[in-house]
């Protein structure tokens, strides 16, 4: 059993690792915000020790973490992930100045791993699968500081060798996602035999079943002997189109309806290529994705027509 510290457990893949590492017999410590959503944790929250508090406070902090003493710590608290998280300084403080000041706490107690969390975002537009050792292109407030939070987790792992590695996650979906996102309004819609508004066809996303991330950050915590700081791509290695989702929700669910494509504009960040060149976490961790875009795409209306109430939560 490890004591193990979970940032940003509110959100929906944070979520998900708590579950898994619950299930999986560990102490857990979920460390979130005063103002957090709480429907993602309710029905756990009597199995976790929660702690209020706030990254960017440096102080109160280190007095959580001097107190928990973790063997593991999973980084996923973000801002600016979802379109409507436009506040860069509140990015700046979550991102940058919060990673910093985790980083620096654990480091007062020691750890046996430190798993940040990246995002593809840092690439930019790229025309093909980059490589983790690609240069990095972030074209965006978030992107940005996503960067500068893997930058200076990497930095300070090959400073004082320590088991200190990023997931740069790719396009995550499965339970507990939040309904103005892409998967929830497609099933929630799906339901009830309709389709929503919807971006060019040819719009590509390298999307990757929530179950087969939350095993990559176990993986990323457990294997020993990785190089100081390493980087991880988390994805399927297989993009798939709007249209494929949209064929393939059809299919599942049933629904008549054709798709009115450009019913909605394409976003500032809507390409056709983004997808992951995922050989070194496969090599390096032995990591392989379980789920097809399709049978995880069928596990999430089974969980999502088994969880409505929790889920239908998020609409309210």
């Amino acid at each position: 059993m490890k004591r193990v510290i979970v940032t940003g457990a509110s959100g929906f893949v944070g979520a998900n690792l708590a579950r898994r590492l619950l299930s999986d017999g560990h102490r857990v410590f979920l460390l979130v915000r005063p103002e957090h959503l709480p429907w993602r944790i309710e029905a756990i929250r009597a199995d976790v020790d929660v702690r209020l508090t706030r990254l960017e406070d440096f102080e109160a902090l280190a007095s959580v973490v001097e107190d928990i003493r973790p063997d593991w710590v999973f980084h996923l608290a973000v801002h600016g992930a979802y379109s409507w998280q436009t506040d860069w300084a509140q990015m700046v403080q979550t991102n940058v100045l919060g990673t910093i000041n985790l980083v620096e706490a654990c480091l007062r107690t020691g750890f046996d791993a430190f798993i940040n969390t990246g995002s593809s975002s840092e690439y930019g537009f790229k025309n093909q699968a980059p490589k983790e050792t690609d240069w990095i292109e972030p074209n965006s407030y978030y992107a940005v500081t996503k960067a500068a939070g893997t930058q200076f987790c990497r930095y300070k792992a090959r400073e004082r060798n320590l088991h200190m590695q990023t997931l740069r996650l790719y396009s995550v979906f499965g339970p507990y996602e939040d309904s103005n996102r892409l998967m929830p309004t497609l099933i929630a819609r799906g339901l009830s035999g309709e389709l929503p508004p919807l971006v060019d066809p040819e719009v590509a996303r390298d999307y990757v079943y929530a179950d087969d991330v939350v095993e990559a950050y176990l993986l990323a915590a457990s294997t020993q002997k990785q190089e100081p700081g390493a980087v991880y791509n988390v994805g399927t290695g297989k993009q798939t189109s709007i249209k494929e989702v949209v064929d393939i929700a059809r299919r599942i669910m049933g629904i008549p309806l054709e798709p009115q494509w450009g019913s909605m504009p394409n976003r500032a960040w809507d390409t056709g290529v983004w997808v992951a060149d995922n050989q070194s976490i496969c090599q390096s961790l032995g990591w392989q994705p379980k789920h097809t875009f399709e049978s995880g795409f069928a596990s999430m209306v089974d969980w999502f027509r088994a969880n409505q109430e929790a889920q239908l939560s998020c609409f309210r």
